[in-house]
C-alpha cells in the first residue's frame, strides 16, 4: 500500500510553465493564441492605414491642348483652398469606404499566481478503480487473520496488489525530485508508526520485555522490529512496513535501470526469489527476511512502473494473458506438490509460489486497467460504498496496523457477552464471523481514534473523518 496523498491511482495535474509536476501532463492553457498586443483587429482585416502627404495614383492628366494666355493681372489673386484631407485606402469587400477607426490599445490579460492551480484540476476526481483494489486488499488482510484461510491469498493476493500499487504512485512522485519524493514517504509512515508502537512497547514492557539494541528498529523499520511473545500477534505485521520502506529508498535507482530496458527488467525481476529459492539460502536473520521479502515482491512493484510509464499499454493482449496465466499455473502447481516441505499450501509460507502468483494475477489487473481504461466512476452512484472506499485509503496505515489489536481485544470483549444471558442466548458467541464482526466495530474506533495522526503525517489539519 502507498500512504499519501502522493497513492494509486490514483493520477496529478501538471501547470503549464510554472509549478511541479504531478503525472499526467494536463496544462491549464485555454488552447488559443492571442494577438500581439499593439495590433488591433476589426472585422478580421487591420484598420485601414492613413497616408498623408501622398498623392493619389492613377489620376495623372493625358494630353492638354494650349489656348492663348490670359491676362490674369486684371483679376485678383483667388485665395488658396484649403488642402483636402487625404481620404482613406479603398479595401475591397465589405469593408470598403469605411472611415478610419482609432485602434483601441489592448490590456494584457490578468497574471494567475505562479503556481495556482486550475479549479478543474483541483477538483480532479481520485481514480476509483485502484482505490476499490487497496480497499478490497485491505479488507482480505483483516478476513484472512480471522479465519486463517489457506486459499485466501490465492483468490484475492492483497500485498502483491498493494505493492503495485504503491510502486505506481512512487513512479508518478519520482517526477519530482527524488530525496523530497522519499523524505515525504518517511514522514507519512513513521508518525503512524511511532503511535502505535508507543502503545505496543508499553504493554510489551508490562509483560517482562526485555529490549536490547535492536529497539532501534521501533523509530526506523528498516529491520524487523523486536518483540516477545506475548506481543507476536500485533508486531509481526511489520513486515511490510520494513519492506516498503526499503522499496521506497531503493526506487530511484530501481525506476531508472526499468527506464533503460522496461520489458526487459520487467521479467528480470522475477530472477531474485529464483535465485533466492534455488541457488543461494539468505541467513535466518533480520537481512535474510528483509532480502526475501523484496525478491518476492519485486516484480509487482516494477510492475506499478510498467503501468506508470505506459508500457502496459504497449504489450499484446495474447502475450499478457499466456504469459500471467502461466505464472498463475506454476504458482499453483509448486504450492499444492510442496505442501509437505511448509504443511500448507498457504500462499504466505511459500515464497516462490507467492511471487509468481502475485505476478500472474496482478498483471492482469493492471493489465486490464490500461487496457480497456477502467476507472470505476459508477462507484459515485453508491455513496455509502464510494465514502467507505474514500475512508479505507484515507486511513489505509491506521486499519492495517491496529486490525490485529481490534481481533485480540474482540476475543476478551466476547467473553464477557457470556456473563450476559440474552447475549448468551440471542448471539453466535461462538461463531468465527461474530468475531469478525466485532473485530471491524473495533477497527471503526481506532479509525476514529487514531486516524488523525495520518492527518498530521500528511500536513493535514487532523480530522475524524476524512
Amino acid at each position: 500500500m502507498s500512504w499519501g496523498t502522493d497513492q494509486p491511482g490514483y493520477p496529478q495535474e501538471q501547470p503549464q510553465g510554472h509549478g511541479y509536476g504531478y503525472g499526467h501532463g494536463s496544462g491549464y492553457g485555454s488552447g488559443q493564441q492571442q494577438q500581439p498586443y499593439g495590433q488591433p483587429q476589426y472585422g478580421g482585416l487591420p484598420y485601414p492605414q492613413q497616408y498623408a502627404g501622398q498623392e493619389q495614383q492613377g489620376y495623372a492628366p493625358e494630353y492638354v491642348p494650349e489656348y492663348a494666355s490670359a491676362d490674369y493681372a486684371a483679376y485678383p489673386a483667388p485665395e488658396p483652398e484649403p488642402e483636402p484631407e487625404p481620404e482613406p485606402e479603398q479595401v475591397s469587400g465589405d469593408t470598403a469606404q469605411l472611415p478610419p477607426v482609432e485602434p483601441t490599445p489592448l490590456e494584457p490579460p490578468p497574471v494567475e499566481p505562479e503556481f495556482a492551480a486550475a479549479p478543474e484540476a483541483q477538483a480532479k476526481p481520485r481514480d476509483r478503480y485502484f482505490d476499490t483494489l487497496r480497499a478490497v486488499a485491505l479488507v482480505r488482510v483483516v478476513t484472512y487473520h480471522t479465519f486463517g484461510w489457506a486459499w485466501a491469498g490465492m483468490v484475492f493476493p492483497s500485498m502483491g496488489i498493494m505493492f503495485a500499487l504503491a510502486g505506481t504512485l512512487m513512479a508518478k512522485s519520482l517526477e519530482r525530485p527524488a530525496l523530497k519524493v522519499i523524505r515525504s514517504r518517511i514522514r507519512r509512515l513513521l508518525p503512524p508508526f511511532w503511535f502505535w508502537g508507543f502503545f505496543v512497547v508499553v504493554a510489551m514492557l508490562i509483560h517482562d520485555w526485555m529490549p536490547g539494541w535492536q529497539i532501534v528498529y521501533w523509530i526506523v523499520p528498516l529491520g524487523d522490529p523486536p518483540g516477545n511473545a506475548w506481543g507476536e500477534q500485533a508486531w509481526e505485521i511489520l513486515w511490510y512496513l520494513r519492506t516498503y520502506l526499503w522499496f521506497v529508498l531503493l526506487s530511484p535507482l530501481l525506476l531508472r535501470v526499468f527506464r533503460l530496458a522496461p520489458v526487459a527488467v520487467l521479467v528480470l525481476s522475477l530472477a531474485p526469489i529464483l535465485v533466492v529459492h534455488f541457488l543461494w539460502e539468505p541467513p535466518d536473520n533480520r537481512f535474510g527476511s528483509a532480502l526475501t521479502d523484496l525478491a518476492t515482491f519485486l516484480f509487482c512493484w516494477i510492475l506499478g512502473f510498467a503501468h506508470r510509464d505506459g508500457v502496459l499499454q504497449r504489450l499484446k493482449p495474447f502475450a499478457v494473458v499466456v504469459l500471467s496465466l502461466a505464472a498463475i499455473g506454476y504458482a499453483g502447481w509448486y504450492a499444492f506438490t510442496h505442501q509437505a516441505e511448509t504443511g500448507s499450501y498457504d500462499l504466505d509460507d511459500i515464497p516462490l509460489a507467492q511471487a509468481f502468483w502475485s505476478a500472474g494475477f496482478v498483471t492482469l489487473l493492471m493489465y486490464a486497467k490500461a487496457h480497456f481504461r477502467i476507472d470505476f466512476a459508477g462507484l459515485a452512484r453508491f455513496k455509502r460504498l464510494d465514502r467507505i472506499v474514500t475512508i479505507f485509503n484515507a486511513r489505509a496505515v491506521t486499519l492495517y496496523l491496529w486490525h490485529e489489536i481490534a481481533l485480540i481485544l474482540a476475543v476478551p470483549l466476547i467473553d464477557q457477552f457470556w456473563n450476559v444471558p440474552a447475549f448468551e442466548t440471542y448471539l453466535p458467541l461462538e461463531s468465527q464471523w461474530f468475531m469478525f464482526g466485532i473485530g471491524w466495530l473495533l477497527i471503526a474506533v481506532f479509525i476514529l481514534l487514531c486516524g488523525w495522526v495520518e492527518d498530521v503525517a500528511a500536513k493535514k489539519k487532523p480530522r475524524l473523518l476524512p
